[in-house]
This record gives C-alpha cells, sequence and structure tokens, in this order.
C-alpha cells in the first residue's frame, strides 16, 4: 500500500502513575513519575455525579480523548472519531454475567447500557453535542493498529474534499475480572489518543505502511510502565513521541502484517 500521512496535531495519554502527556513525556525521559497522581481519571466532560458512576473505560477514553482534543486546539464536537477497544469492558461484563445467573431481576440498567463496545463514543458525542461520524472499533491484539489505520484512511477520504477536515482516534483497555481472566489477560488502565489532520501542518509528521512482518520491541519506559494491558502494543509510538526524535516502530497488525510508521519531527 502507498503511505498513508497525516500531522499528529494533538495527544491524550493515561495510566495509572501517568496522569497526562505532559508526564508521560517527563518519565519517558527522565524515568521519574508525578509524586502524587490520581487512581482513576476524571474526565470534566461528565457532571460530577456521572464521572463518579462511569466505569474506568469511558473515564479514561473520554480523558485522553478530551485532552487530545485541547492539546489540538480542535472543537470535540466538530471532529469524527474512532474509539478502539480490544475488550471493552470486561469488569461490567462479568458483573452482567454473575448477576444474570444468580439475581437476574437486580441486574442495574446503567451498568447494562455501559455494557456495550461503543459506550464511551456514545457519552463522547452526546457529551460534545457532536454530529460528526463515531465508530467503536475492535481487532484483538491488533486493535490500536487497525484503529489507527481505519482513521488515516477516513482523513485520507475527506482531505479530497476539506483540507481542514482531522479526526480523534482514542485507544483504551482495562482489566479483566472473574472467570473472563482467564480468556483475557489484560491488567491494569490505559488510554492513548491522537487528533490526526492533513499533512504538512503544526505537530509531528506520522507516515504509516501496511508491510509484511511483525511487530518491532515493545520494551520502551512507557510500554514497561503498562505492559500488563491489552492497548500496551500502541505504546511504541508513543513512546517515541515522547522523545521527540525521528523515527519508526512497526505495530502489530494481524496475520503476519505489521503497520510501519514513520515520525518526524520537523
Amino acid at each position: 500500500m502507498s503511505p498513508l500521512d497525516a500531522t499528529i496535531e494533538g495527544i491524550g495519554f493515561w495510566t495509572r502513575g501517568i496522569p497526562d502527556w505532559n508526564a508521560a513525556r517527563h518519565f519517558a525521559v527522565s524515568g521519574e513519575l508525578p509524586a502524587e497522581a490520581p487512581s482513576k481519571p476524571s474526565p470534566q466532560l461528565l457532571p460530577a455525579n456521572e464521572r463518579r458512576r462511569a466505569p474506568e473505560s469511558v473515564a479514561v477514553a473520554l480523558e485522553v480523548a478530551q485532552a487530545a482534543c485541547a492539546d489540538a486546539g480542535r472543537d470535540p464536537k466538530t471532529l469524527a472519531s474512532i474509539f478502539a477497544s480490544t475488550d471493552g469492558d470486561l469488569p461490567i461484563t462479568d458483573y452482567i454475567c454473575a448477576t444474570l445467573r444468580d439475581a437476574p431481576d437486580a441486574l442495574s440498567p446503567t451498568k447494562f447500557h455501559n455494557s456495550v463496545h461503543n459506550a464511551a463514543a456514545g457519552y463522547w458525542t452526546i457529551g460534545q453535542g457532536c454530529m460528526a461520524p463515531s465508530t467503536a472499533l475492535s481487532a484483538f491484539s491488533c486493535t490500536f493498529a487497525q484503529g489507527l489505520l481505519e482513521a488515516l484512511v477516513n482523513l485520507a477520504c475527506d482531505v479530497q474534499t476539506d483540507s481542514e477536515q482531522a479526526i480523534l482516534l482514542a485507544a483504551y483497555d482495562t482489566g479483566a475480572t472473574g472467570p473472563l481472566s482467564s480468556v483475557s489477560t489484560g491488567t491494569g488502565l490505559l488510554g492513548g489518543a491522537l487528533v490526526l489532520a492533513p499533512a504538512g501542518g503544526k505537530g509531528p509528521q506520522l507516515s504509516a505502511t501496511l508491510v509484511d512482518g511483525e511487530a518491532g520491541a515493545n520494551d520502551g519506559p512507557l510500554a514497561r510502565q503498562a505492559t500488563g494491558n491489552r492497548m500496551a502494543k500502541m505504546l511504541p509510538l508513543f513512546d517515541l513521541l515522547a522523545t521527540g526524535k525521528n523515527g519508526n516502530v512497526q505495530l502489530d497488525a494481524g496475520a503476519g502484517r505489521a503497520l510501519r510508521l514513520e515520525i518526524r519531527h520537523d
């Protein structure tokens, strides 16, 4: 395939111990974690009572999406979006299965509506008043690479008609609980988001090519910090971005394929 090019206008990041992109960049360079960091994301998009009730999957997705839009200086309600998650919210799935087994009449409607894979996308578009298209995507171990590819393809199509268009990609995963942890080995909480715009703008330049091959090493500082999470396969890209250096990484794109990403800081 021909390379797909874009400008990374904005970045959002959250994992336990590293609550934002500035902290992530500092940690990647110095190895130092913030002295104090919240145990759970607290997206300001939601009213206070909803923030307390929101599942961690929704909270981290909204937190990084909002941060990336702010970093890009983009109005969130104008952006098409892709929300990529390997498993959605497995703790809620475990709760629903256990409740249906033990006390089906006690099933929480709130928990039920948070169980769908596009829950975070729904909270986002409703909260932002966004009428632009939104996609919820899962592709097992290559979810981030396929989500990024989807974003870049959509951006390339939109550029033909609107050179000012941009797109938001938010990727996130939680850990598994209960019997589901025997089939999904994810742990912790991790989210990362990018606002992508046409190539040649202000920000790191990204060039992506789908190639035959395997993913590269996933052993950078951020990757080591969140190694157990299912979305950790995105972290070679975030580790490279955090250094501010030019370089390239290859991410697992499935079935013997890799997404080769080149970053240039022009």
